[in-house]
């Protein structure tokens, strides 16, 4: 039995990867080719996303995978995070760079969007809550903005789409990232006509809706030749990096949730059904392999990643592990901070925003890089069980376990500090979720798994899983009041 081999591609808010994933008698092996940074570019009061930037860096990946792959890949998938998007012209190019989701040109414009449909309605067709970065805001601040680009535009590509577009000349949406539009018919699987219509925005520009699987088209012939491959298909996986990192999750029965750690986290649940109602509460209905579930987007290690890049920028360099070992040794049971507050969304200066904050709450801010990221950490799981409760209460029902995926996985002091907040038992793993989930829909595609628990187990037998038991019950149940209290107070500052 020969292995199968197929490239994934993960593009994440801070690096691309390009991973080949191998699959022999049903195990899966990864092997990452080469790693990119993501750096956005302000120019004239916007920032932007370096596409073309990103592309090249496929490019030289392609190249590395052909000169040292004997073996024929069978696949090529493309994920990323959602929201963001391109416009086309009508020759097919690009008419501006993405712009990112953290631009300010979106400022404002959710009480236009209410103005236009109301709250509830938004809820029951897509599936989703108000928030600002989504893309039906990026788009009706261009047609606030009097912006002739959509006059102009041809066509829209969601941003993991884009590059598929740029492999293969075709034009898809797949419906995990469609999803994140607040444009989509969650019920009718379709394009929601009238949600453009209310917002004025053009219907035409959209794409064709697949499915996670589904073969977008071969390699673009110059393409091909570029890269040194022959004309590989391309298969749409999920191409929202959530969706990815969920169907892959190593789990298997009915009753556990998941969280999904990173830049952001995502902490959820798979669903039998949408459940509008939650998003009054924030809680989005996103889609994976297989159906739906429900969530909540979380800050995450974002405020962490911004800290350590402050102080780098200061001369004192940590490495995560470091960080950890420095977190451990400081005091506990000292100040927390509600990591979703608007304050830590983008500031000039983290850790003066997270001294703020403590000074607004009446606490006494953390002094030092080893307190600094306790207080990020600790405040991190506390909002992990946040979340699950909420999600428990909506689903009503109980959970046995969580499966933490994702980078946030090898993070062993924020794995016990979420088990015992959650009080459940985290199964930490895989860290490479969710290229693991991209290689594996590719191969489901290719015929070699038949369903979404086939791609579970083949990662729970595959690749390394911790496990972490709660502890010190009193002490976080204590916490846990504490968080609430200063997530309260915070309401009313």
């Amino acid at each position: 039995m020969k292995s199968r081999h197929f490239l994934a591609f993960d593009l994440g808010a801070e690096s691309g990867r390009a991973v080949l994933g191998s699959l022999y008698r049903l195990r899966l092996s990864l092997r990452e080719l080469l790693r990119f940074s993501n750096e956005p570019v302000q120019i004239r009061g916007t920032l932007y996303w370096d596409v073309l930037a990103l592309y090249n860096n496929m490019l030289k990946a392609m190249r590395a995978c052909s000169q040292r792959q004997r073996q024929r890949i069978e696949g090529i998938g493309v994920d990323g995070w959602g929201v963001d998007f391109a416009l086309l012209g009508a020759d097919g190019a690009l008419l501006e760079n993405p712009v990112h989701y953290r631009d300010r040109r979106t400022e404002g414009v959710l009480e236009q969007i209410q103005a236009r449909i109301p709250p509830e309605t938004l809820f029951r067709v897509t599936g989703m809550p108000l928030w600002q970065i989504q893309s039906a805001c990026q788009l009706l601040s261009l047609r606030l903005n009097r912006c002739k680009l959509l006059e102009s535009a041809d066509g829209l590509l969601m941003f993991p789409d884009l590059l598929s577009y740029f492999l293969t000349g075709e034009r898809i949406c797949e419906r995990t990232n469609a999803i994140n539009t607040q444009l989509y018919d969650v019920h009718a699987g379709t394009w929601w006509r009238e949600g453009f219509d209310a917002l004025d925005l053009p219907f035409r520009i959209m794409p064709p809706l697949v499915d996670p699987g589904t073969t977008v088209g071969p390699l673009n012939a110059a393409v091909a030749t570029e890269a040194g491959l022959d004309r590989i298909p391309v298969i749409a996986p999920c191409t929202h990096d959530t969706a990815s990192a969920v169907a892959a999750v190593p789990a298997s029965g009915t009753n556990w949730c998941f969280i999904s750690s990173g830049t952001w986290s995502v902490v959820g649940a798979l669903s039998q059904q949408v459940i509008p109602e939650a998003c009054s509460a924030g809680l989005c209905n996103e889609l994976t392999l297989g159906g739906p579930f429900l969530c909540r987007n979380i800050t995450g290690l974002w405020v962490l990643q911004q800290v350590r890049r402050q102080w780098e920028r200061q001369g004192a360099t940590y490495d995560y592990g470091r960080l950890v070992e420095l977190a451990k040794n400081a005091p506990a049971g000292q100040a927390l901070v509600n990591l979703d507050d608007p304050c830590f969304v983008s500031p000039k200066d983290m850790e003066t925003a997270i001294r703020n904050y403590c000074s607004r709450t009446g606490q006494t801010p953390p002094e030092g890089p080893g307190a600094i990221a306790r207080c990020i950490l600790e405040s991190l799981a506390l909002l992990y069980r946040r979340s699950t409760e909420e999600i428990s209460g909506f689903q009503r029902r109980q959970f046995d376990v969580l499966h933490l995926v994702g980078g946030g996985s090898r993070n062993s002091l924020l794995c016990q500090f979420t088990a015992n907040a959650t009080r459940l038992p985290v199964v930490a793993g895989p860290s490479e979720a969710t290229v693991a989930g991209n290689v594996l829909v590719q191969a489901l595609a290719a015929g070699i798994l038949e369903s979404p628990q086939d791609i579970r187990d083949c990662v729970r037998r595959s690749l390394p899983l911790a496990d972490y038991v709660p502890k010190d019950r009193d002490f976080w149940e204590d916490r846990y009041a504490r968080f609430l209290d200063v997530v309260c107070r915070t309401r009313n500052s």
